[in-house]
Parts: C-alpha cells; sequence; structure tokens
C-alpha cells in the first residue's frame, strides 16, 4: 500500500502542528490510497468488480478517507454494523486531484470564503464535499493534526466509479490483526501494564512493535495551491 510495493511500515507522524490541516496518505506516481468500510453485501462484489457496482448506489453521496486510522475510528476497526468490510481502494491521482478542485467545505470557514454568501454558492455548484476532523492515533484518540474526509456525489460519483477506482482490496483480516495488536498491547506484562502510551509515545513497558502489526504508510500529499486554498488546507 502506497508507493512501497504493498509492504505495509509504520505510519510516520511528522504533522502536529496544532489544527493543520494536511491531506496525508499512501500514494505512488500515479495512484492513492483511500479507505471505506462497507457491509459485505456492497463489499464483495466490488472486490470481484474492481470498482463499485450494485447494491452500491451511486446516487447517494459517498465519503472516502485517505487517512487508515480515522477510518478505524469510524468504523470500530471493522466492527460497526454496515462496517464490517474495510476495503482499501486505490484512485488516480488526476481523479482526486479532480474531486478536489470542484470541492466546497461543508462549514463556512472566514479564512477561506470571502463571505457565507460565496460559500453558499460553492456549496450549491460543487459535487464534492470535504470535512476537516481530528485524525486519529493508534488508540484512537484525537490528534492536534486534521484529517481529510472527502464526499463524492453526483459526477463525482460516477467518475469515481467509472473513472478514477483501479483497484480495490478487502484489508479485513488486517484491519482486525492490527487491533488484535494494540489489544495485546495493553496486556499485563511483569512490569506492570503497558498501555497504548507503549505505542505512542514509548511510555508503556510492552515492546509494542513486536505485537502491533505495521500500519499502512502516510506522508503530506503535494497539492496544487489553487486546491490547496480552496480546501482550507494548511500551507
Amino acid at each position: 500500500m502506497g508507493d512501497d510495493g504493498g509492504r505495509m511500515v509504520m505510519m510516520s507522524d511528522d504533522s502536529q502542528v496544532m489544527g493543520a490541516r494536511t491531506v496525508r496518505a499512501g500514494y505512488t506516481a500515479a495512484t492513492l490510497t483511500v479507505y471505506q468500510a462497507y457491509p459485505r453485501e456492497i463489499a464483495e462484489p466490488a472486490v470481484r468488480a474492481g470498482t463499485f457496482v450494485a447494491p452500491f448506489k451511486q446516487e447517494r453521496m459517498t465519503w472516502i478517507k485517505p487517512s487508515f486510522l480515522w477510518m478505524m475510528y469510524r468504523s470500530g476497526w471493522a466492527r460497526k454494523a454496515g462496517q464490517e468490510r474495510v476495503l482499501a481502494i486505490e484512485v488516480r491521482r488526476d481523479g482526486f486531484e479532480w474531486a478536489l478542485a470542484h470541492a466546497a467545505l461543508s462549514h463556512y470557514d472566514a479564512g477561506v470564503h470571502a463571505s457565507r454568501d460565496s460559500w453558499r454558492q460553492q456549496v450549491a455548484q460543487s459535487p464534492v464535499r470535504i470535512q476537516w476532523d481530528p485524525d486519529r492515533s493508534p488508540s484512537l484518540a484525537p490528534l492536534p493534526r486534521r484529517a481529510i474526509q472527502v464526499g463524492l456525489a453526483g459526477e463525482a460519483v460516477r467518475r469515481y466509479v467509472g473513472e478514477w477506482v483501479v483497484g480495490i482490496s478487502d484489508i479485513t483480516d488486517t484491519v482486525h490483526a492490527i487491533h488484535h495488536g494494540l489489544r495485546a498491547a495493553r496486556a499485563p506484562t511483569p512490569e506492570g501494564i503497558a498501555g497504548i502510551a507503549g505505542i505512542e509515545d514509548a511510555g508503556g513497558t510492552r515492546d509494542a512493535a513486536a505485537v502491533l502489526p505495521a500500519l499502512p504508510v502516510e506522508r503530506a500529499y503535494p497539492l496544487p495551491e489553487a486546491v490547496r486554498e480552496r480546501i482550507g488546507a494548511s500551507a
């Protein structure tokens, strides 16, 4: 996953500026990885077809998430009803950038929009919505930085399904293995209880790296300046 030939590596964490809005993702020269979670009835046909097919509904807005751990937060490690299968979707970078270039923020932002009226006009004309929510640590605690969610509707969904998706993998088994590793890292040791802090800041006593499968590598994605300004991303 990402540009390491599919190998899973530990996620770097170099963007901790308070409130920083940075698009972080695994990506190659041509594609970018996003995540979605669905029930088996939607996930299995999508994996077989290599894109989304019925009963997936193109008439509904669909949200894609480049942050693996935000997807884990949203799906409860693939345990929430209707989100039992986590999919890693490889999409064309030019398609992803088209989506951002045609997006509107879900909420008015005085630092981005000239006025509330201009924001409302952009929302009315855009087939894509952007939300910035706190990114998540391996314990799913909120981080200072913000993670992007991209909501696709109308023309954007049609392009996503018909043009941008180049491959879909069911990574649910990997998700469960990572979750199991996190739970094992909480287990009692002769020295006491090693909490998730042992993974995040080396404050625990158990060697978390030995029990936690590697997370997908994610790094800052280079945005065209006009796109960065439109979605309110940090410089």
